[in-house]
């Protein structure tokens, strides 16, 4: 397995192999996101299959709750990998890992992520990483169908971190 920043060319493959709701996509999303430099798009490849994907969200997480604790905080967004036949076969460590080495490299001291209050497995996956729970908040976003009709979801998450700094 090997693990890269997204290019243009990799957005289709990813809608093919790792499908997502919506007209736009969200490897469409998270890939303009990074050419606008708000954040790093890294997907997992297996023999050049892509098979798991996650961001780095350089201004961290958009919740106003996170915003108003954790402003400084990079953010690891849309871990996922698919099939779930691939899961708890380390390939989401490895995103995480990959997102901890680039926000060391930037000079981040800490790094977070949100998990949804009803995914324990997610949960205790973080927690064996380094993180820890810090604050609750309602993770809102929305999509447009492809037939126009858009979907407003809401899902209670915790904003979990981890220091990236030794001694911290």
């Amino acid at each position: 397995m090997r693990i890269s920043e997204c290019r243009e060319e990799d957005v289709e493959l990813l809608d093919k192999h790792m499908p997502s709701p919506g007209a736009v996509s969200s490897h469409q999303r998270r890939y303009a996101r990074q050419r606008a430099g708000e954040g790093t798009f890294l997907v997992a490849w297996r023999h050049e299959v892509p098979v798991g994907s996650c961001e780095v969200r350089w201004e961290g997480c958009a919740a106003p709750e996170v915003q108003a604790v954790h402003a400084d905080c990079p953010e690891v967004n849309g871990l996922g990998v698919w099939p779930e036949t691939l899961r708890s076969l380390g390939i989401g460590t490895e995103l995480i890992r990959e997102a901890e080495r680039l926000a060391s490299g930037r000079g981040c001291t800490r790094i977070g992520l949100g998990v949804e209050r009803n995914n324990p497995r997610a949960r205790a996956l973080y927690r064996r990483l380094g993180y820890h729970p810090t604050t609750p908040y309602l993770d809102c976003w929305s999509y447009e169908d492809g037939v126009g009709v858009t979907h407003r979801v809401a899902d209670a998450c915790t904003f979990m971190v981890k220091n990236l700094a030794p001694g911290r």
